[in-house]
């Protein structure tokens, strides 16, 4: 069978969580189901770098688009690409855009559907777009795959597609390496290191950690660490004075994998104060390695972290404040419960599971 990956969104090192679930189950697929012939769709911007995932056990065909202007990249995706993908089996884009033919069968994962649960994170002419190409291109798709029940509930519900037509195919978590780094030094000292790994977007909600960790005695405060695609901009920092704790934070912008898992070392713990999550990797992969977690009370982040988490009302700094002192006074419980229940989740599971999809839709086609 030959399946066709959609990666015309790929900015290497800056599309956050799109971005592993793409390498994960592209390596996934090549070691799980080597009998699939795959073939990867890339961008100008990933084919002007160095090789990567996309090459690594896939045929390799570049889109004249662009994953940085979203015009070029909208123009890729609806007609560039469904000349290019006339002869496979299954075509599989794995970022909520896709085209609206092209391909035997198509499959589209929509990891979420922010735009219509939290219309405010989103500007406007981003909004519009986005939920004309999603819409289409679920309605129109052989099959959709979401990352999450309650995602695959919101999605059935907002985009009005038939019960049933949603597919559950949870993330998988990329294990720990099986030497671990040194932990990162970031100025901490012997004071706990609080993590932070998101993007500066207006949902993950970023201004609230500061606003609770100000709360935090200055005895028992821990360093807090944003690491993530523009988290090194002046917004954090001057809400960070404003707080009186600027000696307290640390922006540590995009990170790549290496220096993440050397975070991951270092953190006493992993705090997310998120007002919306599709599924939520962070949450998982601090787990797999042991990191207590402290999170939003979400249905979606229930679901991944069941008992293994402390939970906080992201729009209460107090809850936030409350919420970092206990997972760090409740670390060894946190850690044990955390690898525990990471271990339910795997890429080769995905993987697996995605195979199964594509078979489905090749057969009915």
């Amino acid at each position: 069978m030959r399946v066709g990956l959609d990666l015309l969104f790929l900015v290497p090192g800056e599309t956050g969580g799109r971005e592993t679930y793409a390498r994960e189950l592209v390596r996934g697929l090549a070691a799980e189901r080597p009998d699939l012939d795959l073939l990867t769709f890339i961008n100008r911007e990933t084919a002007a770098g160095v090789s990567g995932f996309w090459s690594d056990a896939a045929e390799v065909i570049e889109i004249g688009s662009s994953g940085v202007a979203r015009s070029s990249w909208a123009l890729g995706e609806l007609w560039k690409l469904p000349r290019a993908a006339g002869e496979l089996d299954v075509l599989h884009s794995v970022a909520n855009f896709g085209p609206l033919h092209g391909g035997r069968a198509r499959v589209l994962t929509v990891h979420d559907v922010l735009w219509r649960r939290l219309p405010e994170a989103v500007p406007t002419a981003m909004r519009l777009g986005t939920n004309a190409l999603v819409t289409a291109a679920a309605r129109r798709a052989d099959r959709v795959i979401t990352v999450s029940h309650a995602s695959a509930a919101d999605i059935e519900r907002e985009l009005r597609l038939p019960a049933g037509r949603v597919a559950v195919v949870p993330n998988g978590v990329t294990p720990p390496p099986a030497s671990p780094p040194a932990p990162a030094d970031v100025g901490q000292g012997a004071r706990p290191l609080a993590l932070s790994v998101a993007s500066d977007l207006p949902h993950k909600n970023l201004a609230a950690l500061v606003d609770g960790l100000a709360l935090v005695p200055a005895g028992a405060r821990p360093v807090l660490a944003f690491a993530g695609h523009g988290t090194d901009t002046g917004a954090l920092r001057a809400r960070a004075g404003e707080r009186g704790v600027a000696d307290d934070v640390r922006l540590l912008g995009a990170v790549d994998v290496e220096q993440l898992e050397a975070l991951y070392a270092a953190a006493s713990l992993v705090v997310t104060a998120t007002r919306f999550e599709g599924f939520g990797l962070p949450v998982l992969e601090a787990m797999a390695r042991g990191v207590p977690v402290a999170c939003s009370d979400l249905p979606v982040l229930r679901e991944v972290a069941g008992d293994a988490a402390v939970w906080l009302d992201p729009g209460d700094p107090p809850s936030i404040a409350r919420a970092i002192a206990a997972a760090l006074g409740d670390a060894e419980r946190l850690g044990v419960a955390g690898r525990e229940r990471a271990a339910r989740f795997s890429w080769a599971a995905a993987a697996r599971a995605t195979a199964e999809v594509y078979e489905r839709v090749a057969d009915r086609r």
